[in-house]
């Protein structure tokens, strides 16, 4: 099984689930019809292509700093607890021949803890790269692929991915840390703005969003 680089900081990490969150109230807001929206892993409410107002705001930036040619395509933004904790308890129960303790660690990998979770927050997007037709490009894995199918390729600076799939990769990483998102180092598509792992790699005080509802 592949296991994580010493220096890098899990959700689950306290220095991560210590920080304190002061709630700002952004609305959740429908990304589609502002950015391209992929619909594999849609919902009936259409929770999937919700994301808190100031988090479209900066991935609209981000898509403007792209080259020609090249186009964010959201896979997941928002994702009510029920189904993070689902996601979560699923993933951790393939993980055998460990302790709780263990399996919750390495379940974070992957998948964030409903506590600390930042897509219950609509603070957290799953995104790759398109064209402008649609075709995505090769990224190394596809989103969402774990540690264990990917044999740690999901890891964003991992080293067994193509040439290809590693410019795609810092073609995403610039625009999006220029527009002010930080990415979660075991998933190259996971990038988010205001939550508790925002706000420990900026160093800020606190986190902007916490989890909420989405009202119909």
């Amino acid at each position: 099984m592949w296991q994580s680089p010493n220096d890098v900081v899990l959700i689950s990490d306290s220095r991560v689930t210590s920080i304190p969150v002061k709630e700002n109230g952004e609305p959740l807001v429908d990304v589609r019809g502002r950015l391209r929206v992929d619909d594999r892993l849609a919902d009936d409410q259409g929770a999937y292509a919700h994301l808190r107002a100031g988090v479209l705001q900066r991935l609209e930036h981000a898509e403007s700093l792209l080259p020609a040619g090249y186009h964010l395509l959201i896979v997941e933004g928002y994702r009510p607890v029920a189904t993070q904790r689902k996601i979560f308890d699923d993933y951790r129960a393939t993980l055998t021949g460990l302790t709780p303790e263990e399996s919750y660690v390495a379940a974070s990998r992957y998948v964030s803890p409903v506590e600390v979770a930042p897509h219950t927050a609509g603070a957290a997007v799953d995104l790759t790269l398109c064209a402008p037709d649609g075709t995505e490009y090769d990224m190394g894995t596809q989103v969402n692929d774990n540690p264990e199918q990917s044999e740690g390729a999901c890891y964003t600076a991992a080293p067994n991915i193509s040439d290809d799939a590693r410019a795609h990769r810092k073609l995403l990483s610039a625009a999006l840390e220029a527009a002010g998102l930080v990415n979660y180092p075991t998933e190259w598509w996971h990038w988010s703005y205001g939550d508790r792992y925002w706000a420990m790699t900026t160093k800020a005080a606190h986190a902007l969003y916490g989890p909420v509802e989405l009202t119909p």
